[in-house]
């Protein structure tokens, strides 16, 4: 499959859409390396990953709900239960974390570019292994450093949730690219 046709069939795939099927440690291992070839201006390669499998994958969806639930002025109990229903029927969950420049050289735009362009790495690294997978950026992320040991200048950007799936998953259009252009000669 050439790039192209690779970028075109990505797809957002979600928990609800997962089977039980587990997702291997090397093929995980794949993704994150396919992650580490992304561009990084000046090389400071602000990346950072936590991998969350098996019981990691239910303490993340605990302290989710329960932190949904502290934070929230009336909390919904269905979005409580997909809280914690979520992360276990995902293979794997990876937390994005982008770790700042300590010098500041770039701006911060720059890094947060970084590590979406290695999630993008991981996206069409999963579309070609049959992985479904999405970028969950919940406003509870904000509140990751009570759940992982995060360094000086670290952030968590969101989750990176995988599994495998049965079947198709729709197909997507695009409104034409020209409607979104200016060509200046």
């Amino acid at each position: 499959m050439s790039i192209f046709d690779l970028i075109k069939k990505r797809r957002s795939v979600f928990p609800a859409q997962f089977n039980d099927k587990p997702i291997d440690r090397a093929d995980i291992e794949k993704i994150l390396e396919a992650a580490n070839w992304a561009p990084t201006h000046k090389k400071t390669e602000p990346w950072r990953f936590k991998v969350l499998m098996g019981v990691a994958k239910e303490k993340l969806g605990l302290f989710l709900s329960y932190k949904y639930m502290e934070t929230e002025a009336s909390p919904k109990q269905m979005k409580t239960k997909k809280l914690i229903e979520n992360p276990k029927k995902a293979g794997a969950i990876i937390a994005i974390c982008m770790q700042r420049d300590p010098q500041k050289n770039i701006p911060e735009w720059e890094e947060v570019a970084a590590t979406a362009m290695a999630v993008q790495n991981m996206w069409l690294c999963c579309t070609e292994m049959g992985i479904g997978c999405y970028w969950s950026s919940p406003g509870l992320i904000k509140y990751m450093d009570e759940f992982f040991e995060l360094k000086d200048g670290e952030v968590c950007l969101g989750f990176f949730y995988m599994g495998n799936y049965d079947g198709e998953i729709d197909k997507q259009t695009r409104t034409p690219i020209g409607e979104k252009v200016g060509w200046a000669e």
